[in-house]
């Protein structure tokens, strides 16, 4: 019988929670450590081999594959029409050097489960359905992160990213062409649709809120940068307390006004310093140099400029209080990407008919997600990951979380692919 009418999906229609697990445990064996994470480093000989498990995979599920030139797989499940773009999911299978099972491996196989469902229920979708991943996205081996949708998306060039080099010096080129993953596509491109990930939420809100699933509406803006203030060293005994140029005390009072910064911009204001070096770093010497990292995140990129604006405007006044030189350089900026408004309602809407509780939410963190949001309407899934724990090797997360995640995505890819009735 010829496909007749769309049909509305019924939360009936679940996921096997039971496979995605086997098949994340699988493909953790790959480069398995032995605390219970993963070392699976971009295009190294273990990258290769997950792709291959994944990529097998997807062909016992009737899927074709197509690669880029930076390597990014997109592994594909026909539609009835198959001239519209497809409605894409996916994530990463590469790892930090102490990761874990789920960083973006689940996105990964969480599309395959919904493929693998979608034949089991016997279902056609009207716009095909595709599962990629992207390659570098960790960025632990090669930079920058988000490599391959990166490019993808054209917010760096194939060439640069080719010329890329680890510590041993071996570019991102001849390690693609070594384990035989540069395609003939061109990055770019391959359409889409739509485009969602699932992700474990790498923080603790959802836990600490008793919360299913995270319906995301944005990716935090992040400007980081490097302070350094200059004073003169001389020896910590001889010289009196109002006569010293004191370059850790004057960085110290601009280190907390980066987390005042932050707490004056609520609710998604962050601010850190990560990174401190101080010169000559002498138990008795006042120090004469410090340079310090800052890292300042918000939702919107108005609310950013805000604080990088009262962020430099104290570092002045400090200066001007003190005598002594600051220089504040922003040394790297992503803007702040909200994801679109449909696609944010689809993944609501889906929670909801399941009945998992959920929330709106935020990512801290830069996915693949942020760069493909250039190119095509974008969403998130969060779902719990304990203790908010994430690029470590205990990194956990609940099996029941994972289905139900995957379950949504399942539901909100759906709902933009259309099913139909045969």
């Amino acid at each position: 019988m010829s496909p007749t009418t769309l049909e509305t999906p019924t939360a009936s229609w679940r996921i096997d929670g039971h496979r995605l697990w086997q098949s994340l445990m699988e493909l953790a064996r790959i480069g398995a450590t032995p605390k219970g994470g993963v070392c699976r480093l971009a295009l190294t000989d273990l990258d290769r081999q997950g792709r291959d498990l994944v990529i097998g995979w997807a062909r016992e599920a009737g899927m074709s594959i197509t690669i880029d030139q930076i390597g990014n797989v997109f592994m594909r499940r026909p539609g009835r029409n198959n001239a519209l773009p497809p409605v894409m999911t996916g994530s990463h299978i590469d790892t930090q050097p102490t990761g874990g099972k789920f960083d973006g491996n689940y996105g990964v196989l969480a599309g395959l489960e919904v493929v693998r469902t979608l034949n089991d229920l016997g279902l056609e979708t009207e716009a095909p359905v595709e599962v990629a991943f992207w390659t570098n996205e960790e960025g632990s081996r090669f930079v920058p992160v988000m490599m391959g949708s990166g490019v993808f998306a054209q917010a760096f060039s194939l060439e640069a990213a080719y010329a890329a080099k680890d510590v041993d010096g071996k570019t991102v080129k001849e390690e693609l062409q070594r384990i035989g993953y540069i395609g003939d596509e061109v990055p770019g491109r391959h359409p889409v649709g739509a485009y969602f990930e699932a992700h474990i939420e790498q923080g603790p809100v959802l836990e600490d809120h008793g919360i299913t699933i995270g319906v995301v509406e944005a990716v935090l803006g992040i400007r980081w940068y490097d302070c350094t203030v200059t004073g003169m060293e001389a020896h910590a005994g001889p010289t009196p307390m109002g006569l010293r140029q004191d370059a850790l005390q004057v960085a110290t009072k601009i280190m907390q006004e980066v987390v005042a910064v932050a707490m004056r911009h609520q609710p998604h204001g962050r601010g850190t310093v990560g990174m401190v070096q101080v010169h000559p770093n002498s138990r008795n010497v006042i120090p004469g140099r410090v340079k310090f990292s800052m890292d300042l995140r918000n939702v919107s990129n108005e609310l950013l400029d805000q604080m990088d604006a009262e962020i430099r405007a104290f570092a002045q006044s400090v200066a001007t209080e003190t005598g002594l030189k600051v220089e504040v350089e922003e040394v790297s900026h992503y803007p702040a990407v909200p994801f679109e408004a449909g696609c944010i309602e689809a993944v609501r809407q889906a929670t909801q008919a399941l009945g998992y509780s959920n929330m709106p939410c935020v990512s801290g963190a830069g996915h693949d997600a942020v760069y493909v949001a250039r190119l095509a309407p974008a969403g998130m899934i969060f779902v719990p990951c304990k203790d908010g724990i994430s690029h470590n090797e205990i990194e956990d997360a609940k099996a029941e979380h994972l289905e139900a995640g995957c379950n949504v995505l399942l539901h909100a890819m759906l709902n933009r692919a259309g099913v139909i009735s045969v």
